[in-house]
This record gives structure tokens, sequence and C-alpha cells, in this order.
């Protein structure tokens, strides 16, 4: 396989290399005789990646390239036919080799340490947490796996010069912060028309797989954000164990939610409203009623259910292209059109602000966006119009354990200093990282 990477682990490599080193340039200095000594231990440890031991194997490491199938893999690789169709077979229960393996993706094959380097086992990465393994050694087994996970938390604080974007990168904090905290404050705060010298903090986690993989924003357990020298708060907290849902609450226990997001994706802009006598430029300006309201954005960007609910529809129309339907109780329902790519399954429950699908240029479109049509008992409405109800207060009994999570959290935001400017250069004063 000509275009897989191998790597080989073995301790006899290395400390030849290093006795040969060491031939040439031996000398009687007592530091460099130490020197070689660390060298040596350090560089002989075991590697271990998969709960398996590297150094036992030849390692080869590739991507899933366009028409390549677990057979042809392994055929490529020196197993027989036979082989091939029985660990397909006795696996497939647990894994379908044969269906789930997704073009780019990475793979690991673990080969004898040998000059035959005959694969032992596969090992399938279809996300950067979750790997499948298929091992074939002795007996064949398959299992699914994830990787260890490491949560940092970090703090950062800001003043508001022209966007919260901004603030960000002159922090050197991810631009996705800047998105979620948009989020939380959706219902309160207008990030498009925030103030010169509006100020924040936040208490956030960062995720890193292995210890050092960066693997995104993981929450935002604490905000403080002043809008107009007002003081708004935000802490995050959970109202239901059962279906793991959290939502964001003022420092009094008030949601910050309404039941729905005014949008489906974030930093947008409205193109094109409801209005039920358009006429449409894509359809020779024929007057035709439009019963949704058309966000703009870039191509790939996440568009999120705008309330908790289930996926009733997930497919593809000639006019919609690429989209999905949420039933969200008896009374509403909502639409997302035109994707480039769906992201759940009829039957799927999600969550207010989970990331459904992306934006594309499907179905009858004239450029990328987002179409969101929203139901009241059967009937396609303007959202904006509606009177929306509230999100579900807190109850009462909640409230004593939501005041009493929050005081670490106020405590910590209250220390927080905010970074000073000096010759342009943005100084941050505070940066704690505790891993958990």
């Amino acid at each position: 396989m000509e275009s897989t990477r191998t790597i080989r682990l073995g301790k006899k490599y290395l400390i030849l290399a290093l006795f040969i080193i060491s031939i040439f340039s031996c000398k009687d200095d007592n530091e460099n005789n130490e020197n070689l000594e660390q060298v040596i231990e350090e560089g002989t440890q075991d590697v271990f990646e998969f709960g398996f031991n590297l150094d036992d194997y030849v390692v080869k490491r590739d991507t899933i390239q366009n028409g390549d199938t677990f057979g042809k893999i392994l055929e490529r690789n020196n197993i027989p036919y036979p082989k091939i169709f029985e660990i397909t077979q006795k696996s497939k229960d647990s894994f379908d080799v044969s269906r789930n393996l997704q073009l780019g993706k990475p793979y690991t094959l673990l080969c004898s340490n040998d000059s035959l380097q005959q694969p032992k086992c596969f090992i399938y990465q279809p996300t950067k947490e979750r790997y499948v393994v298929i091992d074939f050694q002795d007996s064949i087994k398959a299992y699914t796996s994830y990787k260890p996970i490491k949560y940092v938390e970090k703090t950062a604080s800001g003043v508001i010069t022209s966007n919260i974007s901004l603030s960000m990168e002159e922090l050197g904090k991810p631009y996705m912060l800047a998105i979620r905290m948009s989020d939380i404050y959706a219902w309160t705060i207008d990030f498009s028309r925030l103030q010169k010298n509006d100020k924040f903090k936040v208490v956030y986690t960062e995720k890193y797989i292995d210890d050092s993989i960066y693997s995104g924003i993981h929450e935002i357990k604490a905000a403080y954000f002043e809008h107009n020298k007002e003081p708004f708060y935000a802490f995050e907290f959970e109202t239901d164990s059962v279906l793991g849902i959290r939502d964001y609450f003022s420092d009094e226990g008030k949601n910050l939610r309404r039941a729905f997001l005014k949008a489906p994706v974030s930093f947008s802009r409205i193109s094109s409203r409801y209005n039920l006598k358009r006429r449409i430029a894509h359809y020779g300006y024929r007057l035709k009623a439009h019963r949704g309201t058309d966000f703009a954005a870039p191509n790939g960007t996440p568009i999120m259910s705008t309330a908790n609910g289930t996926v009733t529809r997930s497919g593809y129309g000639l006019g919609n292209g690429k989209f999905v339907k949420v039933k969200h109780n008896a009374t509403y329902s909502t639409q997302y059109l035109h994707m480039s790519k769906r992201n759940v399954k009829v039957g799927d429950f999600v969550k207010q602000g989970e990331v459904i699908g992306y934006v594309g240029n499907t179905g009858s479109s004239s450029g990328n966006h987002v179409c969101y049509r929203f139901w009241k008992n059967g009937k396609e409405v303007d959202p904006f119009k509606e009177k929306l109800p509230e999100a579900k207060p807190m109850s009462d009994s909640l409230k004593a354990k939501f005041l009493e999570h929050i005081k670490p959290f106020k405590k910590q935001l209250e220390t927080l200093d905010y970074p000073i400017k000096t010759d342009s250069l943005t100084i941050e004063l505070q940066d704690k990282k505790l891993t958990t």
C-alpha cells in the first residue's frame, strides 16, 4: 500500500541506534554520560494507544480512500479472502465494516513485528474520541471504545471594542467561545448591537483527547456580561437528569432562554422574511407565498434546533432540498430546509441548540441559506409575530439547590480582572487551568 505510512516501534532499533551514536561521540565527561543514560531510559518507554502496546507491532496508519472497503484494505496487506470473509461475518453484529466505513476517516493496522508484517488488528476512528477495534490475531472479536478525555478549566475576561469575536481573537481565545456565549444570551443580549466598553467574564472548559489533542469547547459553566452598564449573569444547571437537559439561568434562577431560539444559526442575517405575497426571482418573479424565514449564512454553518423536540422527518425534497423537521410538542413544530448535510435521523430526540444539519444550497435555492419554517397547531406561521411561550421555569425544589450550586462560580467571576491594554497589546491577567 503505497499511501500507507508505516511506523516501526521497537526497543531494539532505538537502543542499537543510540549504541552506534555513543561509539562515535563517547566522552569521559560525566555530564554527557548522564545525558545519554536519560535519553535511553526515556526513549524505550512503551507506547500505548487503543489499549495496545504499539511497540509489539508494526503500525500502519492511513485514511479511507475512494473505493476502499474493509476487504480491499486487508487484501492489499496479504490477508486471503476466506479469512476476510470470516472476520467480516463474525464482527458484523458489533460493527458492520461493509457499510460503516466513511471516506477520509483514519484507520490503523497493527501488524506482526517481523518480515511478513501480517495484519493482526484493524482499528477504525469514526470520530476523534470513538474508535472501533476488530481484533483477529487470536479469536475474532470486535468492540467500540473511547479515547481518554481530559477537561481543562479556563477563564477569560474582556472589554468590547468592536464585537465579541474580535475581543476573543485579541485574547487568543477560540472563536467558538464567542458563538457559545451569543447562544447563551440569545434572548437577553443582541450580540450584533454590543456597545463599546461592554464587558464580559466567562468560566469554561476545553476538551483534550489523549491529553494533548484539542477537541474544542466542552461547556460554559458560568458567565457575566455587562451590557449598557446592566449586569447579566448566566449559570449552567441541570434541570432534567433523565433526559440530561441543562440550561442557563440568571443569578436569581430565571431561565435565560425562551422555549425557542430566535434563529437556527448564529451570527446570520435574515435575507427574506415570511411573506404570503412575495414575488420570487427564482420563479420568474411570479407571486408565490413564502412561508418561511431565510437566514443567509456561509455553506457548512451549523444549523441548530430552536427548541427541544423529536425529529419526525429527515430527508430530501425537490424544492426543500435536504431538510429536517422537528416536533416540539402538540402545538409547535419547526422545519429547516436547503441543508448541505443532515446530522440527525427520524426518531432522534434533539435539545435546543443541538446541531441538526449544516447550511447549504440544495433544492430550489438561489444561495447558501436555511429556510426556517414554523408550525403552530398544524399551520405555518411567522414566528416573529407569535407570542412564543417562555422556557419552563425552574421548580421551587430545584431553586435552593441551584442557588447553592452557583456560589463558588459567582465568586470566581467576581475575582476575575479585566485585561489591561498597553501599547495595543492585550494582557490577560488570569487564565486558570485546572484538570478534572
